[in-house]
């Protein structure tokens, strides 16, 4: 009996050993099964038990000299079971510590994928597009031509679509091509397929109003074309968009006629501005004043009384003329334009004439200067007396004819007065009108020279007999005479 037991120990511990050693790569699983299997069934391991006696066969008689407690053997048996199997784990080859990693580099590989969220992504992807609106302004490049229009990328999920009357010069060629930048206005955006409608005409003057808004906060210059005459002004043209200059802000000085002004480029600055109503308005006078100012202060340093200046003539009275003598304005009287009489400033000179004239009163506090053109020329008069002496008998022409007498003009711009009791010996004489006119040549006598006062006067009657010289001969007193009554 006891040779069975010890020969199924020995065959238990062969089929155990058997076992281990296929099972050498989880070296760490074999300590745990001893355990948990001493734990769950220690009664399956009591055969096992002998496993010791191989070691020391020589030992079997104190076992079987208990044969009641055969179950303390089992369990004693089991100790050196485990320690039998550990002596093992050192020869168990190197494999085993290479397969940890495995697990790792898998769990590696597949983590990536698990985090892209392509819902997100596509989210994402979405609200971006949503960004545009329509009347937004965008930029945007050119990728494309057709013979409706033009195709234009602007960051939108498809292209844009400008019309082809967009981008088409006056001369019907193509102002844009492929690659070109292009600022365009969204005029629809649909979220479908279809492509947006896009204008580059909207943001050409969407660019053109902001551009003007910051000249008018800045109080900068704008230029423009004068495109036509309206009432109270005129139209101007400015890049598109239609502002209004007044007459009264077209120039310093008043303008008689705006028609010259038509197809002429200006310089203006914006006085009102109103985007939400469509409405500025320029003004051209700002600028000129200042300008007209600069030269008013450098022209007012440099002048003085009896100075001669160029000047320029602005515009014409009956009184006068105003001469822009550089940013001021001076009065040439009509009395001093000539020695002699001149009837209107007209009949001497110009809107626009250049001349020289000379400072005669200067008034810098209320800048008002007088100037004088005849001064510039030989006064005839300081002559007078020797060329024109007493009872010098000479021809002249008639200068002009009025109820109490002749001008009779002697020479260029000196002339005498016939008085209408110098015309004839007879006190009822017929008006001048009736017997003289403009430009009939006449026999005169100069009976007196004024140089003060510049007067010459002449007379007619002395080519005339004196009736009263004889009158004692021929009506000698108590003679009877027939006559008539005058009234």
């Amino acid at each position: 009996m006891n040779n069975e037991s010890i020969q199924d120990a020995e065959e238990s511990a062969t089929i155990e050993k058997t076992a281990i050693e296929p099972s050498e790569s989880p070296t760490a699983a074999a300590p745990a099964s001893a355990p948990d299997t001493q734990a769950h069934a220690p009664e399956a391991q009591a055969p096992p038990a002998p496993v010791a006696t191989e070691e020391a066969p020589a030992e079997p008689t104190p076992a079987a000299a208990a044969p009641a407690p055969t179950e303390a053997p089992a369990a004693e048996s089991t100790q050196p079971a485990v320690t039998a199997a550990e002596p093992q784990a050192p020869q168990t080859p190197t494999p085993a510590p290479a397969a940890e990693p495995a697990p790792a580099a898998t769990a590696e590989d597949t983590q990536p994928p698990a985090e892209i969220d392509f819902g997100a992504i596509l989210e994402q992807f979405e609200a971006e597009q949503t960004t545009f609106h329509s009347g937004e302004m965008v930029a945007g490049t050119v990728v494309g031509i057709t013979d409706r229009g033009v195709l234009v990328d602007f960051g939108y999920k498809s292209e844009g679509f400008v019309p082809l009357e967009e981008v088409t010069g006056s001369d019907g060629e193509l102002t844009v091509k492929v690659g070109d930048a292009l600022d365009v206005v969204i005029r629809s955006i649909h979220s479908g397929d279809s492509a947006p409608q896009l204008s580059r005409q909207d943001a050409l003057g969407r660019k053109v109003w902001d551009d003007l808004d910051t000249a008018f906060q800045a109080e900068t210059p704008v230029t423009g074309k004068i495109v036509d005459k309206t009432k109270g002004g005129l139209k101007v043209d400015i890049n598109g968009i239609e502002a209004f200059l007044p007459g009264s802000q077209i120039d310093s000085r008043p303008i008689r006629t705006l028609d010259s002004y038509i197809g002429q480029d200006i310089e203006a600055k914006i006085i009102k501005f109103s985007r939400r109503r469509n409405n500025i308005v320029l003004s051209r006078k700002v600028i000129t004043d200042e300008v007209v100012n600069a030269q008013k202060a450098e022209t007012m340093s440099k002048i003085d009384i009896g100075y001669i200046v160029e000047g320029t003539i602005k515009n014409l009275t009956e009184y006068g003329a105003f001469v822009d003598i550089g940013g001021i304005d001076g009065l040439l009287h009509v009395t001093d334009m000539s020695w002699g009489r001149v009837h209107h400033p007209g009949d001497m000179f110009k809107v626009g004439d250049h001349l020289q004239v000379k400072v005669l009163k200067l008034d810098r506090e209320k800048e008002k200067i007088s100037l004088g053109y005849k001064q510039l020329l030989p006064d005839p008069w300081s002559t007078v007396v020797e060329v024109y002496p007493v009872n010098t008998r000479l021809n002249g022409t008639v200068s002009s004819v009025t109820d109490y007498g002749v001008f009779v003009e002697l020479e260029p711009v000196v002339e005498g007065l016939v008085h209408v009791s110098e015309i004839s010996w007879s006190r009822r004489a017929q008006s001048p009108k009736r017997v003289f006119h403009k430009g009939q040549q006449v026999e005169v006598q100069v009976l007196g020279v004024d140089t003060v006062e510049k007067r010459i006067s002449l007379g007619m009657k002395q080519f005339q007999e004196n009736p009263w010289d004889s009158v004692q001969q021929k009506y000698p007193v108590g003679t009877k005479v027939h006559g008539r009554f005058v009234i």
